[in-house]
């Protein structure tokens, strides 16, 4: 007796209905939505994130086949409780995440991307995450800007002269095993060393290695030079937060002497000390003050530095003229 064919199922069976997918998209757009809705997290932008499109808050997600994991860039204001902020979002994301899409959330990492200050007005009870107290003593002074060790050649050629090394031992390992032929280098300068004996150039030899280590050592104690003017201190006394490049600070010089009267062009050359400032004047002749004028000019625009520096000024007429 054959077996009784089972009856299909009705059309509205769910198994006919198709399957549902829910892209990584959304679910990135879920988790950035509850992210906002803690307080402390804010949207955030920049010049850089503009042209890039990576805005704050932002959510990279990976769906799995059962489970999804997300790791989630955040914007917040500054200061606040980070820990505090963190669990928050935690539990927000997390519950609006398992909840719309359906799937277990396996991992929520939550980083702090970019901050903003609070508003001057903000009331801290609108903000329960923050601000968290700032001791005194934790406020850590800027390095100034400086220029790169001096010693990165020599590291650099050392680090070349390493991997050189390490090539020459692994082509001397494949010739020992057979694997291939040539001549062993290793070996070779080893016996060669061996059987040295003294000779004239040894002593022009000893002194250059002397050198080349002395001026090494030297490399690797030299201070980094600095690279930029540090502004006028807060009146509190705090380090400087604002710094400039000897560029900048020439370009200041010389656009502020091209407003003196009678400066038909400036161009100004600055170091660590002095800042000098060579001024065309018309073909008739500089006017009588000239030098004192440009000087007093330049003066006052440097008045933004912390060092003051020495200005001198140098007059010349255009070429051509007697």
């Amino acid at each position: 007796m054959a077996d009784p064919v089972p009856a299909p199922a009705p059309a509205d069976d769910p198994g006919n209905r198709g399957r549902l997918v829910v892209k990584d998209r959304a679910i990135a757009k879920i988790a950035t939505t509850a992210a906002l809705q803690v307080p402390g997290v804010v949207p955030h932008r920049n010049g850089l994130t503009r042209l890039t499109g990576r805005d704050l808050p932002r959510a990279d997600v990976s769906t799995g086949s059962r489970s999804v994991a997300v790791n989630l860039y955040l914007g917040v204001q500054w200061p606040c409780d980070v820990a505090e902020l963190t669990r928050r979002v935690h539990g927000e994301v997390g519950d609006r995440v398992e909840h719309l899409s359906g799937l277990p959330l396996h991992r929520l990492g939550v980083y702090v991307a970019g901050t903003v200050p609070a508003p001057p007005d903000t009331d801290p009870a609108d903000n329960p995450t923050g601000p968290a107290p700032v001791a005194a003593d934790t406020v850590v002074a800027p390095r100034p800007p400086a220029a790169t060790p001096a010693a990165v050649p020599a590291a650099v050629a050392i680090a070349v002269g390493l991997l050189a090394v390490a090539a020459a031992t692994a082509r001397e390992l494949l010739i020992v095993r057979g694997t291939i032929s040539g001549v062993p280098w290793i070996r070779n300068s080893v016996e060669w060393v061996a059987r040295l004996h003294w000779e004239r150039w040894l002593v022009p030899a000893s002194l250059a290695a002397l050198v080349v280590g002395v001026l090494l050592v030297l490399l690797a104690l030299a201070p980094r030079t600095r690279t930029h003017v540090p502004t006028r201190r807060r009146p509190d006394g705090s380090a400087p937060t604002v710094w400039l490049r000897p560029v900048d600070i020439a370009r200041l010089c010389s656009v502020r002497a091209g407003t003196v009267a009678g400066v038909r062009t400036a161009h100004t050359t600055v170091n660590r000390r002095r800042a000098t400032v060579q001024v065309t004047t018309p073909p008739e002749g500089a006017p009588t003050g000239l030098e004192d004028a440009v000087a007093d000019a330049v003066t006052d625009s440097l008045t933004v530095l912390d060092r003051p520096l020495r200005v001198t000024v140098k007059t010349r007429r255009p070429r051509g003229t007697a």
